[in-house]
């Protein structure tokens, strides 16, 4: 059998039988054997270098083998046990697996019979370990999705909030709930650039100090997040990099992921731990994700700002056209009016008898204007009713 150096540990006082095992059979196939001859050096070497596997003879003086096994047991020795019996010691051998012993090799043996006896035992530690480690593996696996449930459900919840709340301060704050639990931190904030000054001003945090929250609507300096508004891309920092800033005062790591429109930065995600951990790139990957949702309320706020804004322009602009529609139809009619009073004494020949030439003129005028009176009544007004 091929072996990696199994460390194995024998309790033996005769000499002749120690050699036999450990030099004559088990040191040419390459493992690591000890040889104490008492219990007392064997406490010790088991509580120094816990061996892979150990051999003990019933016999020994002294402390008894069996005696020895209750000691090692109570001293939470995990390594599986063969003792060493004479023919006609069976009862004994029974008392020992009894014990806790997994094997045992009635002596005298050949080398044959102590490798297989060996690998034998040592196959019980191999499964032993294998199960261990499949079941630590299963227990990390498990945990990593329920992590990642976790991290996929608080996603889903922001991105639920991002298209069903219309108050911002309300979003602010489940996006940077989201964005503790995904990261692990223990503070977050937002800083958002103002559209006419172009400057990022603190917007919406959890957990920042006094001293930090009262710079709400106001520039918040912490050090590195202007380095990202300038590069556009996200910054993970920690330890001793990060102490060189003034972020560090609230922790040990921080995070700092941009919130795009387009490629234009429009406003930065804040993460900080205290704990002394790295945060990942998983968690950096969930946290941009986050500043996508982020951007996309940010962008549908600024598109329904500026809809607002167009159309409230257009409503004021109606206003003035028809105030002016309004107001040039009252000067046409005062006019058509100030005409039609002298060309009615005209054609009434009040002021002398007209030809009929002249009378067809004045009449082709009179109809003018009276249908450019009918035209300036009939104009119709959004909202008013048509006047005939």
């Amino acid at each position: 059998m091929a072996t990696l150096g199994e460390r194995i540990l024998i309790i033996e006082s005769d000499p002749d039988i120690s050699d036999l095992i450990a030099r004559q059979s088990l040191q040419p196939l390459g493992f690591q054997v000890t040889v104490v001859s008492d219990a007392s050096a064997a406490i010790k070497q088991t509580a120094q270098i816990p061996p892979d596997l150990i051999i003990v003879n019933l016999n020994q003086p002294g402390l008894s083998g069996k005696d020895l096994l209750v000691a090692l047991a109570s001293q939470g020795v995990k390594a599986p046990l063969m003792v060493i019996a004479e023919k006609g010691q069976e009862s004994d051998a029974i008392q020992a697996f009894r014990l806790g012993a997994t094997d045992v090799l009635f002596w005298p043996a050949r080398d044959a019979e102590v490798v297989s006896a060996v690998e034998r035992a040592l196959r019980q530690t191999y499964e032993a370990r294998t199960r261990q480690k499949l079941d630590q593996q299963l227990k990390k696996t498990n945990e990593e999705l329920h992590h990642r449930v976790r991290d996929l459900t608080s996603l889903l919840t922001i991105g639920k909030a991002v298209v069903s709340i219309t108050d911002q301060r309300q979003l602010f704050d489940r996006i940077l709930e989201g964005a503790l639990q995904l990261a692990e931190a223990d503070t977050a904030w937002l800083l958002l650039r103002d559209e006419k000054t172009k400057i990022f001003l603190l917007s919406a945090h959890r957990n920042l100090p006094d001293a930090w929250a009262k710079k709400m609507n106001q520039p918040l300096e912490d050090g590195i997040s202007s380095l990202v508004a300038l590069s556009g891309e996200s910054l993970l920092m920690y330890g001793a990099p990060l102490q060189k800033f003034k972020v560090a005062a609230l922790g040990k790591s921080a995070g700092v992921i941009p919130i795009k429109a387009g490629s234009e930065v429009i406003g930065l995600l804040i993460v900080v731990r205290k704990a002394d951990q790295e945060i990942g790139k998983s968690a950096q990957i969930m946290l941009e994700a986050v500043a996508d949702y982020s951007s996309i309320s940010l962008v549908n706020t600024q598109l329904f700002n500026a809809l607002a804004q167009t159309a409230e322009l257009a409503r004021a602009g109606e206003k003035t056209r028809m105030a002016a529609l309004d107001s040039a139809r009252g000067a046409i009619r005062e006019e058509v009016q100030t005409a039609m009073y002298p060309l009615g004494m005209v054609l009434a020949e009040s002021a002398g008898t007209l030809n009929m030439e002249q009378r067809r003129a004045l009449q082709t005028v009179h109809s003018a204007l009276q249908r450019l009176t009918r035209a300036s009544e009939n104009t119709v007004v959004p909202g008013a009713s048509q006047k005939k």
